[in-house]
């Protein structure tokens, strides 16, 4: 096989540079993907459907190694381990784009690989991986109705930015990762700094005139290497069983598709798909017993009366309107010893939300190849149990649904977070319900938990999904869809955002693209419908509780010298662990300087406080300190108000009459207020509780 290239201008000087014909030989197709010195290498193989299988088998992985960057991973083994956050999201967004675009009843199983080979720190590779698995499809022998385009838009000073770097990415008030065919999309993520409607459509115009530019070379480039597509048999249902099959049950599968509950609706659904079993399967099994496929049968069966109902009689299976949302319910704070919760229901579906704060030690961190930020002091994580949806189902470590789920209400919440915030706060959905959009639920019960808890956030974040149905020259926008509406339905939209803009975004589509002006139109019917939902959230809690949860950890922010931060901590971190260990607190020193304390209740805090002070300060001719007596003599008396920092209180300045005795004052163990008088040349220092007195 000859060597085949290809370079795409992007603007302002980037350029994307592809091959094949030099790496991955064995594979079906395989090519490289480079922008500056990070470089992708997406291999594509196929085999033969699995005995047995009904569904499109596509596998896609993406893999970082840290070998591109010129490190060793961390840890014991120095092996790159189970997938990290960031490599299954670029998969699922490698995957979605591209799923549509396989022919009708191809069920071969597809295994789509990407490898980051090289990463420069300043250029993305998630991106590279789409567009890659794009061109290597179209090069290779696996029948893929391509090609597909893929860019991240940035915007920086009103001007939009094609695969902005990782820095230009951190300025930019847009991110919006956009995969697309010439004038439609097929999929968007992202996130914005509180955008419009109008801002989001205009980035995706923009990135369509990337997307035709980058499929017009593709196109000429797969040309050149001209590979003949694979013959299959396509997997479709019988046309004289699928006859039959409508034939026994009539219209009655409409009446059973509809229903208020979702209990009875799949109750009446079971009963007649057994009736269809007990008409058909003697008259449709082989000779050589092979009993006919009632499955595929039935899903062409359920899509065509969901799919008819909405389009033939604008009616929707619980017998909503178009654009009506389900009825929702919201309380807080119903967990008693959390620091912030929320139970948010729309529907059948339930989110139980739950917000914890910690120090900025509870942070997570993690290794990072390809360049950008290493520590993460907001977290989002999203639980979805078997039971949520009614069945039994195997527990272990989150899937890829429940790690892109919870990104995307991560990256739309954090866009009210405020951003000088000193506690690490994880917030925790538990899903409870499941019927369409639980993302979504956990956006608007995250916002409530985290008003609840006390954090400070700018405005409520809300979300809904927008579903589409098309038919013959139809198309039909949904709001608020169900379970059924997203499997049968062409489109999940889900958008999330504060009263200001928008702050995430998420596009499925099952067809090969929706035009822009369709998108367009979908962002302002979710705008309405976050308006409806903002509404309802506001009479449960309009705003962020004045202060804090009394569970959540008490905080001090000082600052100290940084030539003192030695001192603080000690010899092997002796100092910094005494003070840890006696008062309980949680103590965080930054190399400017700057202290946090967290700790459980004000005593402990106030004692971790005196205990650093006393470490790093210097005493202060006039300051105020809290002390213990120590000695008691005729004279005065001796007092620590710094760890290991004595000063004398004369009988004199006792108080503000004549004192007698020093016992009529105080004991040796009592804590007494003092202000600092004067430090003579040897360091003695002179102190008064008179002077303190009068100025508290």
């Amino acid at each position: 096989m000859s060597i085949e290239t290809c370079r795409i201008e992007l603007g302002g000087g980037r350029f994307i540079d592809i091959e094949t014909g030099k790496m991955a030989l064995l594979a079906n197709g395989s090519v490289t993907v480079r922008q500056g010195d990070t470089m992708v290498l997406v291999a594509v193989c196929s085999a033969d459907p699995r005995p047995g299988i009904d569904f499109f088998p596509l596998q896609v992985e993406y893999r970082e190694r840290f070998a591109a960057a010129g490190k060793i991973p961390g840890g014991y083994l120095k092996r790159e381990g189970r997938p990290t956050e960031k490599e299954v999201l670029t998969a699922r967004m490698t995957d979605r784009p591209i799923r549509p675009l396989f022919p009708e009843g191809f069920i071969n199983e597809v295994q789509v690989v990407s490898t980051l080979l090289s990463a420069d720190g300043e250029n993305e590779a998630d991106v590279l991986s789409i567009f890659g698995a794009s061109v290597a499809l179209m090069v290779s022998d696996i029948p893929f109705h391509g090609c597909v385009g893929a860019c991240r838009v940035g915007r920086i000073n009103g001007e939009f930015i094609a695969n902005p770097t990782i820095s230009e990415t951190e300025a930019s008030d847009i991110d919006l990762v956009y995969a697309g065919v010439p004038g439609k999309a097929i999929m968007i993520e992202g996130s914005g700094s509180e955008i419009s409607e109008e801002d989001l459509r205009d980035a995706m115009v923009f990135a369509d005139g990337i997307v035709r530019k980058q499929c017009e070379a593709i196109e000429a480039f797969a040309a050149r290497v001209n590979r003949e597509k694979q013959a299959y048999t396509p997997y479709l249902p019988d046309p004289e069983f699928l006859a039959a099959a409508e034939a026994v049950i009539g219209g009655r599968l409409t009446a059973a598709v509809t229903g208020a509950s979702k209990l009875d609706r799949q109750a009446t659904q079971d009963a007649l798909k057994q009736e269809l079993k007990d008409a058909l399967t003697e008259k449709f099994t082989k000779e050589d017993g092979t009993e006919p496929d009632f499955g595929l049968v039935w899903e062409v069966l359920m899509e065509k009366a969901i799919r008819g109902l909405i389009l033939n009689e604008g009616v929707r299976q619980d017998g909503r309107k178009l654009d009506e949302i389900r009825p929702i319910s919201c309380e807080v704070g119903l967990l008693p010893r959390v620091h912030g919760s929320a139970l948010f229901k729309r529907g059948d579906t339930q989110a139980l939300v739950s917000t914890t704060l910690g120090s900025s030690g509870d942070a997570q961190d993690y290794d990072v190849v390809t360049g950008g930020a290493n520590k993460k002091s907001f977290i989002l994580h999203y639980n979805f149990p078997a039971f949520s949806t009614g069945e039994v189902g195997r527990y272990g470590s989150a899937g890829r649904r429940e790690i892109g789920h919870g990104a995307l209400a991560e990256r739309s919440v954090l866009g009210a977070m405020p951003k000088e915030f000193p506690y690490t706060v994880r917030v925790t959905s538990e899903i409870l319900g499941s019927n369409g959009s639980s993302s979504m639920a956990t956006v608007c019960g995250s916002s409530l938990a985290l008003m609840d808890a006390g954090v400070p956030v700018s405005d409520a974040v809300v979300g809904i999904s927008v579903g589409l149905v098309t038919g013959p020259g139809k198309r039909v926008f949904l709001t608020d869809i169900l379970g059924s509406e997203d499997h049968y339905g062409d489109m999940d939209f889900k958008v999330a955002g504060t009263s200001k803009g928008i702050t995430g975004f998420q596009l499925d589509l099952k067809i090969a693209g929706l035009d822009l002006d369709g998108m367009y139109e979908a962002l302002l019917i979710n705008k309405t419908a976050r308006e409806k939902i903002r509404a309802i959230m506001a009479d449960c809690l309009p705003k962020a509780r004045p202060e804090l949860s009394p569970y959540a950890p008490q905080m001090l922010v000082m600052k100290i010298n940084p030539d003192k931060i030695g001192a603080l901590i000690g010899p092997g971190g002796k100092n910094i662990r005494s003070i840890t260990d006696e008062t309980g607190a949680k103590i965080d020193v930054e190399d400017d300087g700057t202290v946090k304390i967290f700790a459980v209740d004000k005593a402990a805090l106030e004692e971790a406080k005196y205990r650093v002070e006393g470490l790093t300060g210097e005493v202060e001719i006039g300051k105020i300190y809290r002390g213990i007596v120590k000695t008691i003599k005729d004279f005065g008396c001796f007092v620590e108000f710094m760890p290991a920092t004595e000063g004398m209180v004369h009988i004199s300045e006792l108080a503000d009459y004549r004192v007698k005795n020093v016992e009529e004052i105080c004991k040796v163990g009592d804590q007494i207020s003092v202000k600092v008088l004067d430090i003579d040349d040897r360091g003695r220092i002179r102190l008064s509780r008179k002077a303190a007195l009068a100025e508290m």
